[in-house]
């Protein structure tokens, strides 16, 4: 049956803080060299599905510039599906997107060309590895209108995710969008197969329902199993994640860092395709260390420099005596000498001065505790940054007006955007 994916990447993801203030949620970067937008896109192309379509809305631009013609993914063809990015558009009765639902029905004039059989309809802020084609299977052979993806979650976690029940032969019976408290463990992933013939008519549906909020969670699927449609869930017992958080992007960055790793990214079976630039190698003095790590190209660990269970993007520079630990240093960023930086978030293109202790190891166990800073930031010599504590985007000496900053404490640029 003929196969379209969509990919829904507008999410605007305000709980990972500053990594979202100038990108989409999908466009984070994610594992030194990868966006977390790679994982469903080479889940398509490894999958034998080579028609996608990405609907973006907030801040796309970091997003767009990524996917360019979707060379990397071998998606950069026309008469054979390829890759096209759906951006918001302002008609005469349509308006920004009021849910996932909605973001499919405003494209589903473009989604529906070519007539598939089939929409394949995924999250772009997942990162896990699977095979559609199985999914597509399942669906297929259950004679199913719907399939979700369903993975089983710890019952702590449950109410952050759709709850799904289940009957022996894995049929949808009820379905709780983020339910205070859970019924079961059985999770819905965000991936599901719709035959097209129901997917047009239910969105329609769903778009002339004043009251409804337009969301697959929340409206559409729990429709289709009360009214008794075939709405199947797929169990998926592999690696998933939605890094949602601050506290999940890190940790899923330390599952990579683990012996051996929950997530492999040196899968050769399953490789994360991505866009990437060119830069010369890693460079590693004498006498410095390293453990447990990810390092990509261009990095460069001076004399006496320690990293320490960390990730670390392109480019990045760590000075003679510096020690990085349990922390994740975007494209370009610089730890200055004999600085500190402890499970901490450091966006593209920032530099930490000499002798600064940004996070601490203390309380590792509390959601919460990490230390971040955002894009373009200059932090100066000697400053403290207590776990929890945050500096925006584009900051700079002069906006500092203490060497301490604590914990819950937000610092923010005071230039105006024209003085950026």
């Amino acid at each position: 049956m003929k196969t379209r994916a969509v990919i829904l990447a507008g999410g605007e993801g305000t709980r990972l803080g500053v990594l979202t203030a100038k990108r989409t949620k999908p466009a984070v970067p994610f594992g030194g060299k990868y966006r977390i937008i790679d994982f469903p896109l080479s889940n398509c192309v490894n999958s034998n599905l080579y028609d996608v379509s990405i609907i973006a809305q907030y801040r796309p631009h970091s997003l767009i510039d990524h996917i360019g013609a979707g060379g990397p993914w071998d998606l950069d063809r026309n008469s054979t599906g390829g890759v096209r990015i759906y951006t918001p558009y302002r008609s005469r009765s349509s308006a920004w997107f009021a849910g996932t639902a909605d973001a499919i029905q405003q494209n589903f004039a473009f989604i529906k060309r070519g007539k598939p059989d089939l929409v394949l309809i995924l999250s772009g802020d997942h990162v896990y590895s699977m095979d559609y084609d199985m999914l597509i299977q399942y669906h297929i052979d259950h004679k199913a209108d719907v399939t979700m993806g369903a993975i089983r979650v710890p019952l702590e976690e449950a109410s952050r995710f759709g709850i799904v029940g289940v009957d022996q032969d894995n049929r949808c019976t009820t379905f709780l969008e983020k339910p205070a408290n859970p019924p079961s463990q059985l999770a819905n992933m965000g991936v599901y197969v719709f035959s097209m013939d129901v997917l047009n008519e239910v969105l329609w549906e769903d778009h002339l329902q004043s009251d409804s909020s337009h969301d697959f969670g929340k409206d559409i699927l729990p429709r289709l199993i009360n009214g008794g449609s075939r709405v199947f869930a797929f169990p998926y017992s592999g690696y998933w994640v939605d890094v949602g958080t601050v506290y999940s992007y890190w940790k899923a960055h330390m599952d990579l860092l683990t012996t051996p790793p929950t997530l492999n990214l040196h899968d050769a079976s399953w490789v994360i395709h991505t866009r990437s630039e060119e830069r010369p190698p890693m460079r590693v003095q004498r006498g410095a260390v390293f453990e447990d790590s990810l390092l990509c190209n261009g990095c460069v660990i001076e004399q006496g420099a320690k990293v320490i269970r960390s990730v670390l993007s392109p480019g990045v520079y760590v000075q003679s005596g510096a020690t990085v630990v349990d922390s994740i240093l975007l494209t370009d960023v610089t730890v200055g000498n004999n600085s500190v930086v402890e499970r901490s978030v450091i966006d593209k293109r920032t530099h930490i001065a000499t002798g600064c202790h940004i996070g601490t190891l203390d309380g590792a166990g509390s959601e919460g505790k990490i230390a971040m800073i955002g894009k373009n930031c200059r932090i100066p010599d000697a400053m403290t940054m207590e776990p929890g504590a945050m500096v925006g985007c584009d900051v700079i000496p002069a906006d500092f007006t203490s060497k301490v900053i604590l914990s819950g404490e937000y610092i923010q640029t005071r230039r105006l955007p024209n003085e950026l």
